[in-house]
């Protein structure tokens, strides 16, 4: 793996933050709009995150998900925000060096897949977050005080 941080936006609206060829995160917009239906995340992610346009009268057959074993790995998390802004800082898997930083807006969702993440809010907001359970708790996460980035030395809320 190439150790280059940078951005692909496949469209208008999404963004793939990546470590040469591992998707840190997936940002889709509150401005992304396209007809019909639409997968960002390839099938191997354990957390999907797609997007769904249908004109008024569509249905979608009635239907129940079947038990299917999967194993998970890591957490994947997705993050709905509501309201406010908040900067996202992205830290590198393994390494936990700073790479960048990206402010999410209301109407943004972002999929943070790999590596290391935390927030700083910009103003009062509200996120809603929902990842794989069952919950693990300590065991599920690694808190760490990074070396470089905006969060040096600041104190950790929670």
């Amino acid at each position: 793996m190439s150790d280059a941080f940078y951005s692909r936006h496949p469209q208008p609206g999404i963004e793939h933050v990546m470590l040469g060829d591992l998707t840190l995160v997936v940002l889709l917009r509150a401005s992304f709009r396209q007809e019909g239906i639409q997968f960002f995340t390839p099938g191997t992610f354990s957390q999907q995150l797609g997007y769904m346009n249908r004109p008024k009268g569509y249905d979608i057959p009635p239907h129940d998900h079947n038990a299917v074993s999967r194993t998970v790995e890591w957490t994947q998390e997705t993050l709905f925000i509501r309201s406010g802004h908040v900067r996202l800082d992205i830290y590198a898997p393994g390494t936990r060096a700073y790479l960048g930083s990206r402010e999410l807006f209301p109407g943004d969702v972002v999929l943070l897949a790999h590596g290391g993440h935390g927030f700083h809010m910009l103003e009062p907001s509200e996120m809603i977050e929902i990842k794989q359970g069952p919950y693990a708790g300590d065991a599920d996460k690694t808190r760490f005080r990074p070396q470089h980035g905006p969060l040096t030395g600041e104190a950790a809320h929670e």
